[in-house]
């Protein structure tokens, strides 16, 4: 088990990599190069992550995790809680992490490791968190829908970087949202 302070300096280097990360992305840099962005060594980053990967996956987590913590303040209806998930998630300095998250994503699709073992999370945690922030009350089947749709869109918008397209989409989206559900409606013949 390591101790307290090694998890402290590995919580701090990894506030540095989302920072370095927030402004300069990934791309194809090495983990000599990653260091010396976050003032240590490719060694250090090993010690606390065990490899590149390990680490690119401990980066999308903590993401994951401080935007998933962020649903606890959105409004309580759906259109709004969207709404302001959009906003939030749509700022250009979120991309690289976007990107991340995709690149990381496809390959725990494909059932590569480390990858594979953030899916659970990426989509439970998520779900977990809506749940909390409405008290239960929120529907299972909307709120994971909530969750595709943010991430479709936001795919396409890191792929596109068509903004207007993109926003104009979430917006739709949200309007549906803000309409009542057909339940027992019967499709005109």
């Amino acid at each position: 088990m390591a101790p307290p302070t090694d998890h402290r300096r590995r919580a701090e280097l990894l506030d540095g990599l989302i920072e370095a990360f927030s402004t300069g992305g990934i791309g194809g840099r090495s983990l000599r190069d990653v260091a010396e962005t976050v003032g240590t060594s490719h060694r250090m980053l090993i010690h606390h992550f065990g490899t590149r990967d390990a680490m690119l996956v401990a980066i999308v987590d903590e993401v994951e995790r401080r935007q998933a913590a962020r649903i606890v303040d959105l409004p309580p209806s759906a259109d709004q809680s969207f709404a302001a998930t959009w906003a939030d998630v749509r700022r250009p300095e979120m991309w690289p992490f976007e990107r991340l998250f995709f690149e990381c994503y496809a390959r725990a699709a494909q059932g590569e490791v480390p990858f594979a073992a953030m899916v659970p999370a990426a989509v439970d945690e998520w779900l977990a968190a809506v749940d909390e922030a409405t008290d239960g009350r929120a529907d299972p089947a909307t709120a994971r829908l909530f969750l595709a749709v943010t991430r479709g869109l936001l795919l396409d918008l890191v792929a596109t970087e068509d903004r207007a397209g993109v926003d104009a989409a979430a917006a739709r989206f949200e309007e549906l949202l803000r309409q009542p559900p057909e339940h027992g409606r019967r499709a005109k013949s």
